[in-house]
């Protein structure tokens, strides 16, 4: 029992013309082309982008954030606050015109209301847009409250396709990528891995069945058979049921679709009896695990999660910012929303919500117009004399669709030590 199938060897599966194995850069469902096309149509008859108004800016943003400071991915709250942090002192250092005033509050997860309190909260402060959360459950409990106030719901995490069709009047905005991508990189990784089954335990709301889906799709597409799937709760603390059954039908590996539960179910499938190096992670679970785990415990296991590689600038710059921080995950992003959303704002010479909604493609470079820009102050400088930009970040290419989603994203490919600490392979 527990031995990893020797003799499979997985199809490489292919999708939008780009082959997965080895490669990172995708482009969100479908293709860029016609992403491009669709654009090309509906600006046609209004002259595509909003015209820059050239000359000073005298603003001042109000913003507002809901990171888990608590609940099941409270680990993901301090590198995202402390992005938010940074690019907040970017903009004000760049003394160009507009300075952020940010509010820091918790979301929580789905087993309490505090995202809802926070919300209401932060409205009662007249922001102009909140940053978070970073669950997708989350945010689904908040993004009416929010997006029917005329405000920017932006999130640096949430994944679920859920959001892509979601009636928010354009006011939602991701620069996480949809968890289709992460599944197709996910199930082809697994799969080229030489595991002809697999088995899935996860989490029950709109993330996990999302990515476990599409997790299961590619998989199979490239030969795979899923054997088990079992869901829990959030909030559910004992997941004996679920390793049984899993386990059970004997799958060559095992995806853990998760936030902090993986905490409690990877050492428990382990001492099952399970290899766990046939363990894989995703991106609200793959996190430093040398002070919870048993050395070697998770040594080979593998993971995924969006976001380009960290640049050792930013990096060191968050540590000055906190020096206690251990985990960068959706900082770039956290940090890329708050750019954008300041460029926005310039870019409108407007605070208010809707008009920063307006602008939000443009200055991403979704509607095809602009020069690249890489920092605030550069784009911002081109803002007000008038000229468009293109705003590509920390956190990769960002180029919105008339949806509010990347239409291209980066998926790292990561491997567990020894001392179950993770580094990228692809």
């Amino acid at each position: 029992m527990f031995a990893k199938a020797s003799v499979f060897r997985a199809r490489r599966a292919t999708v939008a013309g780009v082959t997965l194995a080895g490669i990172t850069v995708l482009l969100l469902s479908g293709c860029g082309a016609q992403v491009d096309e669709s654009v090309a149509e509906s600006t046609a008859s209004d002259g595509g982008a909003n015209p820059i108004e050239g000359g000073d800016r005298d603003l001042t943003l109000k913003i507002g954030t809901i990171l888990p400071q608590s609940g099941a991915l409270a680990f993901l709250g301090p590198p995202d606050e402390a992005g938010v942090k940074l690019a907040v002192d970017d903009v004000n250092a760049a003394d160009l015109g507009i300075t952020i005033d940010a509010h820091y509050r918790d979301s929580g997860d789905t087993t309490t209301d505090i995202a809802t309190v926070s919300v209401t909260d932060l409205l009662s402060l007249d922001v102009s847009a909140i940053v978070g959360a970073a669950s997708s459950g989350v945010s689904l409990t908040v993004i009416d409250q929010i997006t029917d106030a005329g405000v920017v719901h932006f999130s640096p995490a949430n994944t679920s396709p859920a959001f892509t069709d979601y009636p928010d009047d354009g006011l939602f905005w991701r620069t996480n990528p949809s968890d289709l991508l992460q599944g197709e990189v996910l199930g082809n990784q697994i799969a080229d891995d030489g595991n002809g089954t697999l088995g899935l335990i996860v989490l029950n709301d709109a993330y996990g069945t999302g990515l476990a889906e599409a997790t299961a799709a590619a998989y199979e597409a490239a030969g795979g058979d899923v054997v088990a799937q079992a869901l829990f709760n959030e909030g559910d603390s004992n997941f004996a049921t679920q390793i049984a059954d899993v386990t059970a039908a004997d799958p060559d590996a095992i995806a853990l679709i998760t936030f902090d539960q993986a905490q409690v179910i990877a050492p428990a499938l382990v001492g099952s009896g399970y290899p766990g190096d046939q363990l894989y992670f995703v991106g609200s679970n793959l996190a430093d695990y040398s002070q919870n785990f048993a050395p070697g415990l998770i040594d080979g296991s593998k993971g995924t999660r969006p976001g380009a590689k960290q640049v050792q600038e930013f990096t060191d710059r968050m540590l000055e910012l906190d020096p206690t921080l251990v985990d960068f995950s959706y900082s770039a992003e956290s940090y890329d929303a708050v750019i954008l959303l300041a460029l926005a704002a310039f870019a409108g010479n407007d605070v208010d919500g809707r008009s920063i909604a307006d602008h939000l493609r443009q200055v991403s470079g979704g509607t095809g117009d602009g020069a690249k820009a890489t920092d605030f102050a550069n784009a911002a400088a081109a803002l007000a004399k008038g000229e468009q930009v293109d705003y590509d970040g920390l956190s990769g290419l960002i180029t919105f669709d008339e949806n509010g989603d990347p239409t291209e994203a980066t998926i790292g490919v990561y491997q567990y030590g020894p001392d179950n600490t993770y580094s990228r392979i692809k």
